[in-house]
């Protein structure tokens, strides 16, 4: 039976989880960060870590946001077969929703529309959509603003297949050993393993959305997404990169059938407020 979703409600909803992601930590985020807390071993990673707890209660009650990088607009949308939208195109409702967000909102405008000729947009638009069609009824937004501290510490290794999972666990350790502090740790680390080239970065993009205590339900994914996170707290980066035993809040790794040649690893880095919102419209 087609259900029909007006465009209408998309923008609304879009708007509102704009202004909620850049204000309040979700509560995954906000259970791994008081854990760390409890658990970092060296006081001036404690002391960090207090710092970032007072700074985020801060911006929860003055309503101010949670970084000064309110990020670009990174949004998944989960489409069921079943929908018929009315209204606005989709594409231009959804962007039309990151404008009032970000501009009612009072958010930092950090998109220029062209990468070389560099003019601001002067309303963090356009958004990055990432769509999928799935069985349903329904439609569900994943809302990820995305700053650029992190983002820039990105990579993606088009490694031999003979490289194997140690190969996979070299590439994850480097990408965050040559982020150190520029990431704005304790981070989350995104992995996205197989597909090709750009399938892996969409991979680790989306493993960013996933809650941090929520392992993969693949045994072995699980066991590697633990031994990294082990491992990274182990380099003594520690929260702010100034020395502790907080690294990484959580490793959430995605993989994808690949080609017999290939074997792609794409590693996306958030920082410690890891921003993601998910609405069912």
């Amino acid at each position: 039976m087609i259900r029909t979703v007006s465009t209408s409600d998309i923008t609304k909803n879009i708007k509102e989880m704009c202004i909620e992601a850049n204000h309040y930590l979700s509560k995954d985020m906000d259970e791994a960060l008081k854990k760390a807390v409890d658990t970092e071993k060296a006081s001036l990673g404690k002391k960090i870590l207090n710092q970032l707890q007072e700074n985020l209660e801060i911006a929860d009650k003055e309503m101010i946001p949670i970084c000064q990088d309110t990020g670009m607009a990174v949004i998944f949308m989960e489409i069921g077969q079943d929908v018929h939208f009315e209204g606005a195109v989709l594409e231009d409702a959804i962007n039309e929703g990151v404008r009032q967000g970000y501009t009612e909102g009072y958010l930092r405008k950090s998109v220029v529309g062209d990468p070389i000729i560099r003019e601001n947009t002067k309303d963090n638009t356009p958004a990055v959509i990432h769509y999928e069609m799935v069985p349903g009824d329904k439609v569900k937004i994943t809302l990820a603003p995305k700053g650029f501290g992190s983002e820039n510490m990105s990579r993606v290794f088009m490694l031999k297949p003979a490289d194997g999972i140690e190969g996979v666990k070299n590439a994850i350790l480097t990408a965050v050993k040559d982020a150190g502090p520029n990431a704005c740790p304790p981070m989350v680390v995104g992995v996205g393993v197989g597909g090709t080239f750009e399938k892996s970065a969409l991979l680790a993009k989306k493993a960013l959305t996933r809650p941090v205590n929520e392992h993969s339900n693949i045994p072995y994914v699980k066991d590697l997404e633990e031994e990294m996170l082990q491992k990274i707290n182990s380099l003594g980066i520690g929260p702010g990169g100034l020395g502790g035993t907080t690294t990484a809040l959580a490793v959430n790794i995605n993989t994808y059938p690949t080609h017999i040649a290939g074997l792609p690893v794409a590693i996306n880095i958030c920082c410690h407020v890891n921003r993601h919102v998910v609405r069912e419209v």
